[in-house]
Parts: structure tokens; sequence; C-alpha cells
């Protein structure tokens, strides 16, 4: 039980230093939650949640040493730059034209958000590089130590990392939603426009990280 516990509270650190870094999830969750409320940052993270079940099964079934190849690496930073890139411009694009507004905040969402919020979440995580990265090296290394237990310490390892990003998505949230009562629709697009920039800038991080796993 002590094991397990230990496994529990690790991967919550572990996974929560990770969270807090800025990222396409947390731009999604801050975003979403200024135009609809608070839920938007559960729901987020319940698509994220969903990813990172499916690798944590993956890699309990041996897949850590695929998304470590070269030309798969590569493969993964070229599509997810670019899918970032499309959503992030969509968001910016439509922030400066006027065409979001907390008037239209349930009808109108931008960019992959119009798929629903737990899409948002799922496809935002496939689409960072250095998620599958980190996945196929810490996230591994953590499903294998996790695996001594059983399937009992792996869903610990689960539970403690996936409650760190719950956490941590909830946080921004309801920063996001206590700003919007006093939230114009100016400020509610220039957060909108900020995190679309952010999610363009980080495509052409991705991008080039790919472009450097394909020169090798």
């Amino acid at each position: 039980m002590a094991d397990l516990a230990a496994i529990f509270i690790t991967s919550y650190i572990v996974g929560l230093s990770g969270a807090l870094m800025p990222g396409p999830v947390s731009a999604i969750a801050v975003s979403e939650s200024a135009r609809c409320g608070f839920r938007a940052g559960p729901l987020v993270t319940v698509g994220h949640a969903i990813a990172e079940v499916a690798i944590v099964v993956a890699l309990a079934m041996g897949l850590s040493s695929v998304l470590q190849h070269r030309f798969i690496a590569a493969a993964i930073g070229l599509l997810g730059g670019a899918f970032l890139m499309w959503m992030g411009a969509e968001m910016a694009i439509s922030a400066w034209q006027g065409r979001v507004s907390l008037d239209r905040a349930d009808a109108s969402p931008s960019g992959m958000a119009r798929l629903g919020l737990v899409p948002a979440g799922i496809f935002t995580s496939l689409a960072n590089p250095y998620w599958f990265l980190w996945w196929a090296t810490v996230g591994a290394s953590y499903v294998l130590l996790s695996l001594r237990h059983g399937v009992v310490g792996l869903a610990a390892f689960y539970g403690g990392h996936i409650s760190a990003d719950l956490g941590w998505h909830c946080l921004l949230a309801f920063a996001a939603t206590s700003g919007r009562r006093a939230m114009g629709d100016r400020a509610y697009r220039a957060i909108v426009f900020i995190c679309g920039l952010f999610l363009v800038g980080m495509s052409f991080y991705f991008i080039m990280g790919g472009i450097k796993f394909v020169r090798g």
C-alpha cells in the first residue's frame, strides 16, 4: 500500500510539473473557459485524459520503442505542428475580426472547440509531439515501474498523473471564469487572440522539431 501511495504522489508531482508548463491544452482550457465558463476546464481535461489513458495502455503493451523512432517522431512533429497552426490561426483571426463575442459565447466556439470541448482536449493533446516524446521516455519509465505492482500500480500512476492535470486546468478555468464576470468583448477577444498566437508560435516550434528529426 505504501508503494502504491508513493507511485500516486510522485506521479502527481511529476504530472503537475508538466501541467504547469504552458501548452496547447492549457491554452484551450483558458480560452474556452473565458468563453463558456468553468465547465470548459474539466471537459477539456476529460478529453486530455482519454488521450492519456490510451497511451498508458499502449505503453504497457510496448509502444515506447515505436514512438522513439526518428521518422515517427518527425511525422508527429510536422502533422501536430500543422494542426496547431490551423487551430491557432483560426482563433487569432476570429478574435481580430470580431467574430467571437461573450454575447454569442455558447453559439460561437472557435477552432477545434467547434467539435466540442472533450474532442478539443483529445486533439490538442495528440497534436503536441512533445507530449508523445514525454510519454515515450519519462512516461514509459513510469509505466514500467508501476507495472511491477500490476494493474493496480498502473492505476495509481495514472490517477496521480491525471489528478495533477485536472487540478491545474480547473484552477485555470476558475481564474478565467472569475475574470469573465468583469470582462468585456474587447478583453475576451484579446485572450482568444493571445492564446491563438501562442498556439501558432508553438506550431513553429513543433514543426522545427519535426524537421530536426528528419535531418537526424
